[in-house]
């Protein structure tokens, strides 16, 4: 009898074991098991976009719209928080009561977004967080690029091929409390230590090109020996450049941004033109968010906490060629 009592408790415990800890949840795969359905289930998924000014995130939404028109069972509803944290926790919070099944969000900061990615995660919902990040852990999965080490390429290029003999740059960084602002900066510094680069200023200019091109010409009236300006995207750093030409110092200077969008007004066309030096590929995510909802609701599968996707330096001797291949449908 107590063979079987033992036997018994094992059991018991072997169940608990592979139902799974709140940890173990957290390891990426979906909060709940519930909102599972099959091929044969309809989804309602809620997209929280940061904001469609800047064009990398207008394209996030175009990537994320297209792959869901393979998925038929997906209704995916887009909202935008116009750079605004507290309308964005409302966007989520409307999504949360509008019981849908899945939440794709792309946080404006981290910190304020956190608490309400936490609800809905501890509600049961899969919560799929793309490009910029939460605090903590309360999520299914995050996708996007490893932007320390993008910081760390456009520090490399500067430091090698723009500035071998050292000189002084400027900074235009992202939103302040975005994850890639801090990011791209921190890896960008640690290639230029001991490298006789010296930052000169570093201005915020909120992702967007208007703004870049503000700080821009404040910062060549202000600074008239930095010769190469790092912009944490690519409309900072057309900003930058439209700031430089009028001051007739478009030629004397060098730019880099990052994004490298496939699109005629993108980042690649700006290095092929000449008017960028170089930019890196970051991938909007839109597509693996979708296969990842896809995995998560239809196919009852567990997705990685983490997945990190490939960038790519872009200069002039490559960008025809990756924006014909990025347009190839290849």
């Amino acid at each position: 009898m107590r063979g079987l009592a033992f036997l018994g408790v094992a059991v018991a415990l072997g169940s608990l074991v592979a139902c799974g800890t709140t940890s173990e949840n957290r390891s990426g795969g979906p909060a709940s098991n519930t909102q599972c359905k099959g091929a044969g289930g309809k989804y309602v998924i809620g997209m929280s976009q940061a904001n469609v000014a800047e064009p990398y995130r207008q394209r996030m939404d175009d990537d994320i719209r297209t792959a869901a028109k393979a998925v038929p069972q997906f209704d995916v509803r887009f909202t935008d928080a116009q750079q605004d944290n507290s309308r964005q926790v409302s966007d989520v919070e409307n999504f949360l009561t509008q019981q849908i099944d899945l939440l794709i969000i792309s946080p404006n900061e981290a910190k304020p977004l956190t608490g309400v990615v936490k609800k809905a995660y501890d509600k049961g919902i899969p919560v799929i967080v793309l490009d910029r990040k939460v605090e903590g852990d309360a999520y299914t999965t995050w996708i996007g690029a490893d932007n320390v080490e993008i910081g760390r390429q456009a520090g490399k290029y500067v430091a090698e091929q723009l500035l071998p003999d050292g000189g002084k740059i400027a900074e235009i960084r992202g939103l302040a409390g975005s994850t890639p602002a801090k990011e791209r900066g921190d890896g960008f510094r640690e290639s230029i230590r001991g490298r006789k680069i010296e930052i000169a200023v570093s201005q915020d200019g909120d992702w967007l090109r208007e703004k870049g091109q503000e700080k821009a010409d404040a910062i060549l009236k202000s600074n008239p020996d930095v010769s190469v300006i790092y912009a944490h995207n690519d409309p900072m750093a057309e900003g930058a450049y439209l700031a430089a030409r009028a001051a007739g110092r478009q030629d004397a200077l060098k730019f880099i941004g990052i994004d490298g969008l496939p699109i005629p007004s993108g980042g690649l066309k700006a290095v092929e033109a000449g008017r960028l030096s170089a930019t890196l590929i970051y991938p909007t995510a839109g597509k693996e968010a979708v296969e990842a909802a896809k995995k998560i609701l239809v196919d009852c599968q567990q997705v990685p906490k983490t997945q990190t996707l490939k960038t790519q330096l872009i200069t002039k001797e490559n960008a025809a060629q990756v924006y014909a291949k990025e347009n190839s449908g290849n």
